[in-house]
This record gives structure tokens, sequence and C-alpha cells, in this order.
């Protein structure tokens, strides 16, 4: 596994310069917290403003498109991306597979475009509570990651793993340790046969799923987990930074 935590705040469809003062203060307060990687992924329209006034954290994107360029009104390509300053882009996110009918092909043909570009990717996969229950949810999310796993490149440096179980996003509830360490080893698993071990290693699986400030040393104390992709607690700097501390202090532990 990769040494450092990876802690990545997605702020979603939240966001206008009035907290560009939320992502000075989180970059400020991560410079005290070396041993944690910390991220931001604001709104396309705050990219390039958070990119300027970054010093510690890393600044990426929630989505693009697979095509390099064209007539696709609204869209935003991977290039354009790394030209406003992202350094990553989220990919697969339920929430766009949700609400956009997303397809693991076509969230496999994002990877792809997003490599291309220098960009590195995280790629989310998870359950509903109704796959959970029917206990498919092993088998559901790997056959999500086989879909959608670049096939080409050395994936160790510039691809990151998320689970987020549907069930437990913006709902209060989390997965319990044992249910997200058994995940986390078969998704392991998978990129063990998929890579090899020795590039897998490398890659690391973060957890989310109502991570906060009370729950994230206990979560990101699991075996295999390698850090968290944060969504409501990200919003706020001194409830984000929780969550880094919970980092530092499991690092540590």
């Amino acid at each position: 596994m990769a040494e450092r935590p990876y802690i990545v705040g997605n702020w979603k469809m939240n966001g206008t310069r009035a907290m560009l003062s939320e992502a000075r203060a989180i970059d400020r307060a991560a410079q005290r917290y070396m041993k944690v990687e910390v991220a931001l992924a604001p709104p396309y329209t705050l990219i390039h403003a958070v990119h300027r006034e970054a010093e510690q954290i890393g600044i990426g994107a929630q989505d693009c498109h697979p095509g390099a360029e064209g007539a696709h009104t609204g869209d935003i390509a991977a290039s354009m991306l790394a030209d406003a300053g992202a350094k990553f882009v989220i990919l697969g996110h339920s929430e766009r597979r949700q609400d956009h009918g997303e397809t693991n092909k076509l969230i496999n043909a994002k990877i792809e475009s997003a490599l291309e570009a220098g960009l590195r990717v995280i790629l989310c996969c998870g359950e509903t509570l109704e796959t959970r229950d029917a206990g498919d949810a092993e088998d559901f999310v790997l056959r999500q990651l086989k879909s959608a796993l670049p096939a080409f490149g050395d994936p160790a440096e510039r691809l990151t793993i998320a689970y987020e179980p549907i069930w437990a996003i913006g709902t209060g509830r989390t997965a319990t340790a044992q249910d997200i360490e058994a995940m986390h080893r078969a998704i392991r698993a998978l990129l063990d046969n998929t890579y090899g071990e020795d590039v897998s290693a490398q890659v690391r699986i973060l957890y989310g799923g109502s991570v906060k400030p009370e729950n994230a040393r206990e979560i990101l104390s699991t075996p295999e987990v390698g850090g968290a992709l944060v969504g409501g607690a990200s919003l706020s700097a001194e409830s984000f930074l929780g969550i880094v501390v919970g980092a530092s202090e499991a690092e540590e532990a």
C-alpha cells in the first residue's frame, strides 16, 4: 500500500468564490500534516481559482468527457481540466451513475481519456443497500471494476480506487469496519490479479460514505483502507481537517 493516506474532499455541486476561504484554510492546515496527502475536488468553476490559492493540497475535478474535443455542449475534456490546474479527476461516482446513467463502458473511456491527458484518476465503485442485503455486494463491486479498470499502461502512480457503499452516502450510516475491510481486501485481490502484486500494492483504496471527524480514525485504521473520499464534511475546513487529523493519528498508531 502507498505510504501516505490520501484524504480527498469532493465538494460536489457546492461552492462559489466565497468558499475560497475554506480552501485556503484547508491548504494552510495541510502543511502541518505532511504524513497525509490532502486534496480537493471543487466544482469546475472553482478549479483554477483554488489551484492558484493552493500551495500544499492537490486540486482535481469531479468528472470529464471521454472525448478530447468536439461539439459536446456543456461538457469538459480531461485536457481542459489539466489546463485549469487539475491534477486528478473523480470518475464513476455513484451520483454520476445514478443521475446520468453512466455505464462501466463509458467510465472506462473517461478513465483512458484522463490518463492520456496526464491526470490521476479516482475510480469509484459501490453497491446499493438492496444489493448488499441480497448478498451480492462483493461480486457487484468487482464486476464494476473489471469493466472500468484501464487496460493499458502502469496505473500505480495515477490510479486510486474509492469504495463508496451507496447506502452510506449522505445518510449518516457507515459500513462496519469488518464490512469495509472485507470489501477492500476483495478489491485488492482483483488489483493483484489484474496488474500484479508489485503494482497493485501502490494503488490506494479509499473509503467513501459518511466519513466524519468522529469516525475517521477508526475507519482509516482499518486494514487496506488507504484514505477517504469525503463529501459533505469537506465543505467546512474545520470538519475536513478533523478527518485529516484522524488520518494522521491512524498513520502514527
